[in-house]
């Protein structure tokens, strides 16, 4: 079957406007200033071409909520192993992978980006690290930590400070740390292996680039290399202490220990992905309550109600999902929602536009938190890929809400919001710095 070309499937859908047709003719993902503004581009697509090929980043962009939810139920047709490794250093991955086995002990697959029924494997393991009763446990000690982190930015800036730089970052990198069972006072490190993990998958790339984070994530893996041999050799009441001594329960009833390449890929992911996409969501909070009138106000009023606060965080993620989109790539031809896309194709499932499709959810920029259907956001993925720490996360962004408002008030933007600037990836939608003032309570 011969594959539609844009034009063919956007004749078949609603009537654009000009500057929809327009996006939909020019725009791309690539593209920074739509990486930072991206709702218009997002709602061309929706309504014109909901399966978008991009053409300059080579990937089927999937933007409706039904068409995303389908996908991420079928991981045998829409494989995550195969995406995330097109996706991986995109058109240097060989030189890629050979600089990591020369520098940084190895190229260790990313063991948790799999499919079944090897992910089922994995996937069942990291979930006892996970389980909603272990994160609760947490939440005395997660509050320390951001109420620390909050009362140093403020007492070093007085009445200024950066909320990214200051707070966001250093608030999950300090709960990973702990967690993981790290060396205290790598914040700096720790924040620089995010960034160059992160941008294996975001497509924005020059060799020279990739080849400098290469070298972060070399020193990265030789670091968690040591500290797993020492835990082996010592182990202590932490996860990386967990998953090197952990045993795997097979499906026959028979144990086996996770390989050493599986565990050192398991806990740089947890490290990665427990603090970025986190600290994303919390650099987000601060932007909206300096950007949108009402939020601050709206926060102070339910941050003594568990339940409203909450919700409020929900209705946080699904208006501001720190994950942009997330790759998958077809194992077979097929057909999603009249757009017939060919075998071994890449795809993005673009999670930002299923959160704001009006047909989901009614008047999507509009910020409710009695929403009957605030449970359907994919800011965490879905299927059998859903984000496994999303209990931890929503923990960390919940305590930090609540901290902010005990510590501040009367937030303000220190800098023009057209000043704001974002990391260029495709994969988050990351604000770099948020400088704001404020006054203490």
């Amino acid at each position: 079957m011969a594959t539609q070309t844009s034009e063919d499937r956007i004749s078949e859908r609603l009537e654009l406007t000009p500057e929809e047709a327009r996006l939909l003719k020019e725009g791309t993902l690539t593209d920074r200033e739509i990486q930072a503004r991206p709702r218009d581009f997002y709602r061309a697509m929706r309504h014109g071409d909901p399966i978008h090929f991009d053409e300059k980043l080579g990937s089927w962009l999937v933007t409706r909520h039904e068409d995303i939810s389908a996908i991420q139920s079928d991981p045998v047709t829409f494989s995550v192993k195969h995406g995330y490794s097109e996706q991986q250093a995109r058109g240097m991955r060989e030189e890629f992978e050979a600089y990591l086995r020369e520098h940084g002990g190895g190229y260790f697959p990313d063991a948790i980006m799999s499919d079944p029924p090897y992910h089922t494997r994995i996937r069942k393991l990291m979930e006892n690290a996970f389980t909603a009763h272990r994160v609760k446990e947490l939440e005395p000690r997660i509050t320390a930590v951001v109420h620390e982190v909050i009362a140093d930015a403020i007492a070093k800036g007085g009445d200024t400070c950066d909320a990214v730089r200051d707070i966001a970052i250093p608030v999950t990198i300090r709960v990973i740390v702990e967690q993981l069972g790290l060396d205290h006072g790598m914040e700096d490190k720790i924040s620089r292996w995010s960034v160059a993990v992160t941008a294996q998958i975001g497509a924005m790339q020059s060799r020279e680039t990739m080849l400098e984070n290469a070298a972060q994530i070399a020193e990265l893996q030789n670091y968690l290399i040591a500290k797993m041999k020492e835990k082996e050799a010592h182990p202590t009441e932490d996860m990386i202490s967990d998953l090197v001594h952990a045993e795997v329960t097979n499906e026959d009833g028979t144990k086996e220990k996770l390989t050493f390449e599986e565990a050192v890929s398991l806990c740089r992911a947890v490290l990665i992905a427990g603090n970025d996409t986190t600290a994303t969501a919390i650099g987000n909070l601060f932007y909206v309550l300096t950007t949108k009138p009402g939020m601050a106000e709206l926060l102070e009023s339910v941050v003594d109600d568990d339940r409203q606060l909450n919700r409020f965080i929900e209705e946080h993620l699904r208006n501001e999902p720190p994950v942009r989109a997330l790759s998958r790539m077809t194992t077979r031809e097929v057909t999603v929602n009249g757009t017939t896309i060919p075998a071994h194709a890449h795809m993005l499932l673009v999670y930002g536009s299923g959160n704001d499709d009006e047909t989901v959810f009614p008047e999507p920029r509009k910020f409710d938190i009695e929403r009957k259907n605030l449970g359907r956001h994919v800011a965490f993925g879905g299927g059998p890929h859903r984000c496994i720490g999303l209990a931890l996360a929503r923990m960390e962004v919940k305590v930090a809400a609540r901290e902010i408002v005990k510590q501040m008030k009367n937030i303000k933007l220190a800098i023009p919001e057209s000043e704001i600037t974002y990391t260029p990836t495709v994969a988050t939608r990351t604000i770099e710095s948020l400088p704001i003032t404020f006054e203490t309570r």
